[in-house]
Parts: structure tokens; C-alpha cells; sequence
């Protein structure tokens, strides 16, 4: 065999496949050391180790299985596999809603690079479409893609991009938008859209998925269903994210743009309202508003495009032993604006004192959260928040960290005036700043507290 069929393998891993005749894309059985393993060959970058063998299982995961614990390996069949979901135009229904499906990228966007493992974004909308066609059953959508990356590397030049995009798609006209998204930076976008898009006159509706297509336990079809239901029939319009509700497939949750946050790196419920409930339920075909506190539907409501952005703003989130050059760095490199998640009700330690002053004196604008998430900033109660407010610091009642990050960044976008700054980020766009918490705004589900065992045994039986 030539090594152009053990695609990227090379030494150890190489020879053992060599051993027992087992080239990529063989369907093999592993007999190791550690137990016996089934699935796919995968190829292998270059760059990688030459100690294991990459296996695709059943289950949708990847194995790595180390050469040196090979007692045997079984091939069952080969069978090259080329992973591509064809693009389809969508079938249109004059009885149906118009949904715009804007595409960024992110997992809900993604396909498995079989020369790697890895997953990369690479479906466009209209893939999607070829992936989900029930979406045909809930309206009729028309694709955009603007960009194909994950979401770590999205940033402000996207944020203002994608709200343009939205507004060119109210004014043609579409019932709903949805933005495709990847969900380790979801929040921060969903922020973003929230004060970039004022008025909107119709759901936009931010989605994604924990886990990519090509997995099993996979969320992508059933959030976009959700999110297509929301987007085409849903009376709220606001900046919402649409994902799993529990960790099944129950019903998926709307949440409110501006108190969202992604709290789990793997859950599929990953994303949790926070200091307030979520907006709604949601399954395919049905949406149930869990509040009467949000905006209705109005198609004659005008939307304003706001999408200025400074980006020289940053979030200090503090911790013990904090020292002052870490301030003076945003100095010296132009910051504008400083969010600083403080501990307790919005604290810091008096070493970052002067540097906080100085800071001040520089024309820096600064706000105070806490990073406990929940809870208000409330520095009039100890005197280090007394102290710190005296060196220009503003507590930014309970805006969430992130939230108050792209806040100052938007209106520093449109002014610099000090007061106009302050009075802007202390007055609520779209639920920001709420004025108090609900009694269930803090509902965190731990496991082994009797009274969140006995709520579970009365519902789950």
C-alpha cells in the first residue's frame, strides 16, 4: 500500500496501520489494550502526532487510539467519505411568512473536514435548507451568507455589518430575520443587534448549536425550526437567542438579547436569561410568551439603524492582587472606555486607586458591574465604593459585564461628551437595566438541593 492511502499518518501510527492493511476511511474494528474500539479511519493533518489513530465512532465523536496499545485490527469495508449537504432553492409559498436567514458561520454552520476531525464552518444557508427541509413547512426563507467564521472572531466590524443587513431586510420586506451564529460569542452580538437595531418592527432571532451536524446528539435542525417558528410567527419583536430550553428536546427557549449569557461550554441549554426570565417557549409551530413585557409584532413600526462602534473599550474583570499597569496599558494605548466586573456590589483593591484617578483625568470613561452576574452594582454601601466612584467610576446598576462592554463601545460610537456618555448608559434601550429582579430571577438548577429534587419528582415522574 502506498502512503497515499494512510492520508497524513506518519511513524508509529503510520507502521501499525501498515501492519494490519487498514488504510483511511477503512470501517474497522480496534482491538487495544484499553478495549476495543469501531468506526472510520479518519486521515490525519500533518501537524499531528504520530503516536495515535483517529477513529470516527457510531456515536458521532471522534477516539483517538494510541499505536502502541494495537493488539489487532479487523477491516469491515472501506468507503471514502465526501461530506457535503447539497444547496437547494427553497420551494416558495405565497400563504407562508418571508424569513430572511442571515449566515455568519459557528457550528450551526459547520461540516465535519474529514481530512482533519476538525470542525470548520463551511455550510451556507441554502446547505442549511438542504439539511432542514421542514423549514419549508413554516415559511418561505431567502439565504444570505455574509460571513463563515466562528464566533471568536467575530467582532465589532461584523456586529455593524449584520445590523445593516437586518435593516436592508425589514425594508424588503421580510416577516422575521434570523442570524445564524456561532454560540461562544452569541451574547455579545445579541447585545450588539439590540442597540444597533431600534424599533424593530419584527422578530430577529439569533441561533445556533452546541453540537454540529454531523453528530447524532445534534441541536442545529431543531434550534433553526425553533428559530424559524419565532422568527415567522412569534408576536415578539426584539433581539431574542433561540436554543434548547432543557437539555432535551422538549422546546427550545427565547431569550432577550440584552440579558442573555452562553453558561455552559457544553450543554446544549447552554444559554440562560439572567436576573429575569426568558421571553418565551418555543417549539416548531408554536410560540408561548412566558412575560407580557416585550415588544409586539408591529409591521408598521419603523426601524432605526444605529450601528457606530468605538472599539477601544475594554472589560476588566478583577481579581485579587490586580496591579495598576494592567489600567495604565489602556492608558497609554488610547482606551476610551473601561468596564470593570467588580467583586461583591462593585469593588476593586486600593492599589488600582491612582490608576483608576489618572484614568479619569485622561477623559476615560468608566462603569462598574459585578461579576457575580446577578445582583446590582451598589457602591454606596461600603466606603471602597465610595472611594472608587470618586475617581469617576459609574455603577452600571445590573447590566450584565458583557452587555455593558458593547454598550459603552455603541455609544461611544455616537458621542463623547461625558454626560451624554453617563446618561445614555444608565438609561434602559431594551432590558438592559431592569428596574428590579423577579423572585425567580435567580433560579440556578443545582443538583442534590431538596427543593430542587422534590420540584423534580412532581414533574418528572
Amino acid at each position: 500500500m502506498s502512503n497515499d492511502e494512510f492520508k497524513g499518518y506518519r511513524g508509529e501510527a503510520l507502521s501499525v496501520l501498515k501492519e494490519y492493511a487498514a488504510p483511511v476511511w477503512s470501517d474497522v474494528t480496534i482491538a487495544s489494550a484499553r478495549g476495543e474500539f469501531k468506526g472510520i479511519i479518519l486521515p490525519r493533518s500533518e501537524t499531528d502526532d504520530e503516536h495515535h489513530i483517529v477513529l470516527k465512532m457510531a456515536s458521532g465523536y471522534n477516539v483517538g487510539v494510541r499505536a502502541c496499545d494495537v493488539q489487532a485490527i479487523t477491516s469491515h469495508a472501506r468507503k471514502e467519505a465526501h461530506y457535503k449537504i447539497p444547496e437547494k432553492e427553497f420551494p416558495y409559498d405565497p400563504q407562508k411568512s418571508k424569513v430572511v436567514l442571515l449566515g455568519t458561520g459557528g457550528t450551526i454552520a459547520s461540516r465535519l473536514d474529514y481530512r482533519t476531525g476538525a470542525v470548520i464552518p463551511a455550510f451556507s444557508p441554502g446547505e442549511l435548507f438542504g439539511a432542514v427541509p421542514e423549514l419549508a413547512d413554516i415559511c418561505n426563507i431567502e439565504t444570505k451568507k455574509l460571513y463563515a467564521v466562528f464566533s471568536e472572531n467575530i467582532g465589532p466590524d461584523h456586529w455593524m455589518g449584520t445590523a445593516a443587513e437586518i435593516f436592508k431586510a425589514i425594508e424588503g420586506g421580510a416577516d422575521g430575520v434570523i442570524v445564524g451564529h456561532g454560540t461562544d460569542t452569541m451574547h455579545y452580538t445579541s447585545a450588539a443587534l439590540s442597540f444597533m437595531c431600534q424599533n424593530l418592527p419584527v422578530p430577529v432571532v439569533l441561533v445556533g448549536s452546541q453540537r454540529s451536524s454531523d453528530r447524532p446528539s445534534s441541536d442545529a435542525a431543531l434550534n433553526l425550526r425553533h428559530a424559524a417558528t419565532a422568527a415567522c410567527m412569534g408576536p415578539i419583536s426584539e433581539v431574542m437567542v433561540c436554543m434548547f430550553g432543557p437539555t432535551s428536546d422538549e422546546y427550545g427557549l427565547l431569550h432577550r438579547g440584552t440579558r442573555v449569557r452562553k453558561m455552559h461550554s457544553s450543554y446544549r441549554s447552554t444559554f440562560r436569561t439572567l436576573g429575569d426570565r426568558p421571553l418565551a417557549k418555543v417549539w416548531p409551530g408554536k410560540v408561548e410568551p412566558l412575560t407580557e413585557d416585550f415588544v409586539r409584532r408591529d409591521r408598521n413600526r419603523k426601524c432605526t439603524l444605529m450601528n457606530k462602534f468605538e472599539e477601544k473599550v475594554a472589560i476588566l474583570y478583577y481579581y485579587p492582587n490586580m496591579q495598576p499597569d494592567i489600567v495604565e496599558a489602556l492608558i497609554d494605548n488610547g482606551y476610551k472606555g473601561i468596564v470593570i466586573a467588580g467583586t461583591g456590589l462593585g469593588h476593586v483593591n486600593k492599589p488600582l486607586y491612582p490608576a483608576l484617578r489618572k484614568a479619569h483625568e485622561k477623559g476615560i470613561h468608566m462603569f462598574m458591574t459585578v461579576q457575580t452576574l446577578w445582583g446590582y452594582a451598589q457602591m454606596f454601601v461600603y466606603d471602597t465604593g465610595r472611594d472608587i466612584m470618586s475617581f469617576g467610576v459609574v455603577p452600571a446598576a445590573n447590566i450584565l459585564p458583557e452587555v455593558a462592554y458593547v454598550k459603552l463601545g455603541w455609544i461611544l460610537g455616537q458621542t463623547q461628551d461625558p454626560e451624554e456618555v453617563r446618561r445614555l448608559m444608565l438609561q434602559p434601550v431594551n432590558h438592559e437595566i431592569t428596574e428590579r429582579e423577579p423572585i425567580d430571577g435567580y433560579l440556578v438548577m443545582q443538583g442534590g438541593l431538596p427543593e430542587i429534587d422534590s420540584f423534580m419528582k412532581s414533574v418528572r415522574r
